[in-house]
């Protein structure tokens, strides 16, 4: 069996070097300065033969610190800049005016860490030429900032893009003056202040200073806010480029903290405000607050995260520039480094691999032959990875067999990414992501006591988790703070640094604007939908990292990770992410539009650098082409429809279609109720009054109606909050001090959490809660109480803040009355407000608690009515494989089902008309009991995966057309037994009875005059078998040896049978005239039903009559 090629590492060695060109007069006394992984000699070559210049190498060596760490050439660039040695702008030729021995001392010093003081001359700032990207990025932004007088710009670029170097000349192109860098994380200022030094420092011209106060980069050389204000008052063309974090920007009085800082923020008028990482923390309530209160014409977001979706409805497509993983390793591939005269700087980022399961085949302890038809419950769960690894009330895995299975396949069976100790040394760190915080809870226990994972470090950073909707979905996330001690981040951190394998299980935490480079692969174990979600989520994996490490022999090496990867167990969906990944940030691909070709030739691109490798139609892994991707997903599914004999939920639409046309469910109900291969009778139909009680709406989805909510929440939660006694007495204004009532907001969360307490204790008593579900509940409403009075305490304390500044600035301080005056009626405005928002959030909370039990409990009955209904349309479906035994052809669809068979046939087998049938596939018009005229919308079948499943049991058909081959499956145990005459008697069994007859009758089977008849055809397997032992007789091949013509003989000759309907009559004939009978008359065999004939004795005068 194919083991996955999974190879994340390279071993590298990095090299700096110098050398010159005597013979080439315009660069006497200037070296190249270079970098390389390659061999030296070899890239020094590249470099200069086409010019016909022979180049005198001068040195090299290994482009590393003596602290073990690694440099490339733009760090010693940066230094020789620094260190007043003269570059030729936007190449890597430095004047050391032919000085060999001066170039080693400052090699050797910068990789010493060492200063040269006898070496300084004039610091200026370094030249640069952006990359086209870049420059296009820059010059679409300021086209669209110069055409406006204020407005909003994305650029939408992964790491590694360039941003702040790029944002620095969009600065200076549009000659802004004040800008403000804000950031959810302050050590990013790190990189902002190494470009500054690199390309803006030392920038007469311009003449920006860098300005920020933050302890994360309070040890740069810097300008503190006062120092700046100090050189302010000396010169009035000093330009600044402030950096705050948002942390410190949500703690500033003036935005609505705690300190009084930060007012120069909310006074200056900023040109350009810069959000770097604008997919972080920029949606909480605080930061939304804080941003509203910044004064700017133009704001310019930075996001790594490069998704159409990351725009929303807030930008428009000219106010977007995308960079994506595509554009990315398109630049790796073809940069030039003969032609750039530099080494590639998209080399180290790693490529992403996609390794794709049907987890379906890996829950299945041994693949079973034909169809799985006597289940007792539907697995159609392995379709669905939340249900999965679903949980129960006391956090156990509901299908914890099943998972343990997977679990044993990922680290047995060879084609697995851990099933061998090889491959488990690719993948020592990996993140695996799940959609809940009890679903991460229990596999965490479940691996710590594997026998395989048992060896690896578990790192849970699922918190207690949270709904939130994200990109329109709505997902569980961590409660889990990302930085500090202890947190999320730190705890991976320490248990890679003290482990050698390590497993981080997570629901959302450290899926975005975080950076672990160890991780080399991600487990994708959550349904998620969204391409942004899942590929941020991806892209963990795809850090750059680079380590030193020994050989075999003990020799220090270095290595760098060469790909990441990405394990999918859900390929039907999967497939389809890769197919909008690889479109949407295309606008005429995106939102499924484009036509077929376009659509393939996207991700025919995106698959020159994503390699995707998937299980083919045979179960081997293979790499996948762009057609694949998209016609997998169905024949996938198909497969799964075809093995379940067409008894599977993903043959259904629309199943809440249902509840609004009474006609389409007695149509329904006329059905058999299937429950995997059972049969059940007529008490089990759908009763019409539990959907006639269901409340849903015109989509399906479940509701309550509001008198409902009201009347529940006023039993439950009782009066208006506010004027409970404890409560009434929190919010009393108080003419003490604005700052005594800031503090109501610690009182006001505590107190209403009490008051709210006896409530919540009469909703789980309501809704049968557990008392953890009670307890999540309440801590839910907290929660939302607390981000909303948080929102006001940051208006009450900006408005604080503003006030008393614009007191002091107005003298009015003097005047004591005055201030408390105006405090006074401040503040009672401000606790009126508070009254109507705290009555509204616990209206809106109580309200949304009640709501979602409510419905949860409407969900729970329209979805066993769905499941009656799916039961009794999978009495429908288990008919299909006998329709396209008996007529079906490659021609054979959902829409013109009802062309291939007659209308008695089609009622005989199933039930209902044809005319019925057509009813719920196109839906139609029809007359209620009231005599009024209703329109039912039909589509309950899922066409595509209808047509291809179809498709692909006409294969199985072909596939086992040769029933002289000896194999442990036929045709018929795809075929689901009917409740009529139509059950197939096994293979085994009629063996066993052709086998009697000959014990009874020696030898004949050699007789080529013998003659035989099923007078009571079913399936055509008893006629096959008597074939195969007349055609395989010894002595029937010395009178008959051609093999075409024996096999003529014996059907034409030897063999008989009836069939006593219709579309048993097709389907046994179907299969004992198979593909290798071409040519060959049916005349021994006719559609008759024997037992009448049988049963009066005249049998054999009809058979004369018949076979005449």
């Amino acid at each position: 069996m194919q083991t996955p090629n999974i190879n994340t590492k390279a071993r590298i060695i990095p090299k700096i070097y110098a050398y010159r060109t005597p013979s080439n007069l315009e660069k006497q006394g200037w070296f190249k300065i270079g970098y390389t992984e390659r061999d030296v000699d070899r890239r020094i070559r590249e470099q200069t033969h086409t010019a016909g210049i022979t180049p005198e190498k001068l040195w090299d060596y290994v482009a590393r610190f003596n602290d073990g760490y690694y440099f490339n050439d733009h760090d010693f660039h940066a230094y020789l800049v620094r260190k007043g040695i003269p570059r030729d702008s936007g190449t890597e030729w430095f004047n050391f005016e032919n000085d060999v021995s001066k170039s080693k001392r400052m090699v050797s010093a910068f990789m010493l860490k060492e200063d040269i003081h006898e070496l300084e001359g004039s610091v200026k700032s370094e030249s640069y030429v952006l990359r086209q990207e870049q420059a296009e990025a820059v010059e679409m932004t300021a086209e669209y900032f110069k055409s406006r007088e204020s407005g909003e710009f994305l650029w939408n670029a992964k790491p590694r893009f360039g941003k702040t170097l790029t944002t620095y000349d969009l600065i200076k192109k549009v000659e802004f003056s004040n800008i403000l860098i804000l950031t959810n994380r302050p050590a990013v200022g790190n990189s902002w202040v190494d470009d500054y030094e690199k390309f803006i420092k030392y920038d007469k011209e311009h003449n920006y200073h860098f300005v920020s106060d933050s302890p994360a980069i309070a040890n740069r050389d810097i300008l503190s806010r006062d120092e700046y204000q100090s050189k302010v008052v000396d010169s009035w063309n000093l330009k600044q480029i402030a950096f705050v974090s948002l942390q410190d920007l949500k703690g500033s009085a003036y935005f609505g903290g705690d300190y009084p800082k930060l007012r120069w923020v909310r006074d200056v008028d900023w040109d350009l405000v810069v959000i770097d990482e604008a997919h972080e923390a920029v949606e909480t309530n605080k930061t939304k607050f804080a941003l509203e209160r910044i004064q700017t014409d133009y704001i310019l977001h930075l996001s790594g995260t490069p998704f159409k979706q990351i725009a929303g409805d807030k930008f428009e497509p000219n106010q977007i520039f995308n960079w994506s993983y595509m554009d990315e390793q398109e630049a790796k591939a073809n940069w030039d480094e003969s032609e750039t005269d530099e080494h590639n700087p998209y080399e180290e980022l790693p490529t992403l691999n996609m390794y794709t399961y049907q987890m379906s085949n890996m829950i299945v302890e041994q693949i079973k032959q034909g169809a799985d038809l006597d289940e007792e419950t539907n697995v159609d769960y392995a379709f669905d990875l939340n249900e999965f690894f679903a949980t129960d009330d006391r956090g156990n895995l509901i299908y914890e067999a099943d998972v343990l299975n997977w679990l044993d396949s990922l680290t047995s069976n060879q084609k697995y990414p851990f099933s061998t100790p090889e491959l488990r040394n690719e993948l020592k760190h990996t993140l695996w992501l799940l959609n809940r915080v009890d679903s991460a809870k229990a596999l965490a226990n479940i691996l710590r006591n594997h026998p395989v994972f048992e060896n690896y470090e578990i790192v849970s950073v699922a918190g207690d988790g949270k709904l939130e909707q994200i990109n329109g979905e709505v997902i569980e996330v961590d409660e889990e703070n990302v930085d500090g001690r202890n947190s999320a981040l730190e705890r991976v951190k320490n248990a890679i640094a003290n482990n050698d394998k390590t497993i981080t299980l997570t629901v959302g935490q450290l899926t975005t604007g975080v950076t672990v480079p160890e991780w080399s692969g991600v487990l994708m174990l959550s349904n998620v939908k969204s391409p942004a979600l899942y590929m941020q989520a991806g892209f963990r994996a795809q850090n750059p990292h680079k380590w030193p490490d020994r050989d075999a022999d003990g020799n220090p090496v270095t290595y760098r990770k060469q790909n990441a990867y990405i394990f999918d167990f859900a390929p039907e969906r999967t497939l389809d992410i890769i197919d909008e990944f690889a479109n949407n940030l295309n606008s005429s691909t995106s939102s499924g539009g484009g036509t077929l070709e376009e659509r393939e030739e996207n991700i025919k691109r995106l698959l020159n650098f994503f390699p995707v490798i998937g299980e083919d139609t045979d179960g081997q892994m293979t790499e996948l082409d762009a057609k694949q991707v998209l016609t997998l997903p169905k024949r996938i599914k198909s497969r799964e429809v075809v093995r379940r004999g067409f008894m599977s939920n993903l043959l259904f639409n629309n199943i809440a279609g249902i509840f609004r046309s009474k006609k389409a469910l007695d149509i329904i109900n006329k059905f058999e109720k299937t429950e995997q291969g059972k049969l059940t009778t007529d008490k089990d139909k759908v009763d019409s009054k539990d959907v006639e009680d269901l409340n849903v709406d015109e989509e399906g989805n479940a509701f309550v109606e509001d008198e409902v909510v009201e009347e529940k929440r006023d039993r439950l939660f009782g009066d208006k909050i506010y004027e409970r006694k404890e409560i009434e007495e929190i919010l009393q204004p108080t003419d003490i001090g604005l700052t005594t009532n800031i503090q109501v907001r610690e009182k006001l969360s505590d107190a209403l959490s009490k008051e709210l307490e006896p409530s919540f204790d009469k909703m789980r008593t309501e809704y049968g809660l557990t008392i953890n579900q009670r307890k999540q509940k309440e801590r839910a409403a907290k929660e939302k109480i607390d981000r909303a009075t948080e929102t006001f305490e940051a208006e009450l304390k900006a408005r604080q803040a503003d006030r008393k500044a614009q007191l002091e600035d107005d003298g009015a301080l003097e005047n004591p009355e005055k201030v408390d005056e105006e405090n006074k009626t401040f503040i009672e405005e401000t606790y009126n407000d508070l009254k109507a928002k705290i009555e509204e959030i616990v209206l809106e909370t109580t309200t949304e608690i009640i709501e979602e039990h409510e419905v949860k409990q409407e969900e729970k009955k329209k979805n066993t009515v769905e499941d009656d209904i799916r039961s009794n349309l999978r009495g429908f479906s288990r008919a299909i494989p006998s329709f396209i035994m008996a007529y079906g052809n490659e021609d054979l669809n959902l829409m013109n089902f009802d062309e291939y068979v007659s209308d008695e046939v089609f009622y005989d087998v199933t039930g209902v008309t044809l005319e019925e049938f057509i009813f719920l596939r196109d839906g139609g018009t029809y007359v209620d009991d009231e005599g009024e005229e209703q329109q039912f919308n039909g589509n309950l079948f899922n066409e595509v995966v209808f047509n291809e499943s179809i498709l692909e049991f006409l294969r199985k058909k072909s596939e086992l057309s040769n029933y002289f081959e000896e194999t442990e499956e036929n045709i018929y145990d795809y075929i689901p037994p009917q409740n009529t005459n139509q059950i197939y008697t096994p293979k085994w069994v009629v063996q066993k009875m052709v086998q009697q007859l000959e014990d009874e009758n020696p030898g004949i089977y050699d007789d080529s005059s013998k003659t035989f008849i099923d007078l009571y055809m079913k399936s055509g397997l008893y006629i096959t078998e008597v074939i195969k032992r007349l055609y395989n007789s010894e002595v029937i091949k010395l009178e008959i040896p051609d093999d075409y013509d024996r096999l003529k003989h014996i059907l034409e000759n030897q063999v008989y049978g009836l069939a006593p309907t219709e579309i048993i009559y097709r389907i046994a004939t179907s299969f004992i005239f198979s593909e290798l009978t071409e040519g060959i008359s049916q005349k021994n065999f006719a559609l008759l039903d024997a037992y009448p004939y049988a049963e009066n004795g005249t049998l054999e005068e009809k058979l004369d009559e018949v076979f005449e």
